[in-house]
């Protein structure tokens, strides 16, 4: 079988060799937008289905890995930011709180699909407005989901508490995705 990564995440890479496969990183080209209404549970899988569909049709001995990563506090889903300012919001309201991150994933043959949701729960510290200015400028995290990686600075220095999966907060549930491609 020939394992197909449609992420363009370094993190998602790292993870998957980490966990011994080879694979090929295909690219996806698909709006992800959410349909009203949604439940915020459901958001990451919702999205890393979306990506599966909008893949090409896939031949018998390829399986295609896609992911989303959704961060979420009070009942609305934080994306990635669009600039500093939005960056800045996002890290102001995750200071001092506790927040959900939820990655789905959908792992997908010519005749099956798999796709789960795991969450975790993200304790943060307080984050001062002069911590926040240091992390976006020097960690620039523009690229993820809530404005921040949990193995960056922001991760090291101001999560408190996790309950959950590590590797679910970093873009990829290790454990379901070595589950699931052991079973195929």
């Amino acid at each position: 079988m020939k394992l197909l990564l449609a992420s363009q995440s370094p993190r998602r890479k790292e993870l998957l060799a980490d966990l011994g496969f080879n694979f090929e990183v295909v690219k996806i080209d698909c709006e992800e937008i959410l349909p009203e209404g949604i439940a915020i549970e459901n958001a990451a899988a919702y999205l890393s289905k979306l990506k599966a569909d909008a893949f090409r049709s896939l031949q018998n001995d390829e399986v295609l890995l896609t992911a989303d990563t959704v961060v979420a506090i009070d009942s609305q889903i934080l994306g990635k930011p669009k600039d500093d300012t939005d960056a800045k919001n996002m890290l102001r309201q995750l200071s001092g709180t506790t927040h959900q991150v939820y990655t789905g994933i959908t792992i997908q043959t010519l005749d099956k699909v798999f796709t789960e949701t795991d969450v975790a729960d993200v304790e943060f510290d307080e984050i001062s407005d002069d911590e926040i200015d240091f992390y976006i400028k020097n960690y620039k995290p523009f690229d993820k989901a809530g404005s921040y990686g949990v193995q960056e600075w922001a991760g090291m220095a101001k999560i408190k508490k996790l309950s959950g999966s590590f590797y679910t907060i970093m873009g990829l549930p290790t454990h379901l995705v070595y589950k699931i491609l052991k079973e195929i």
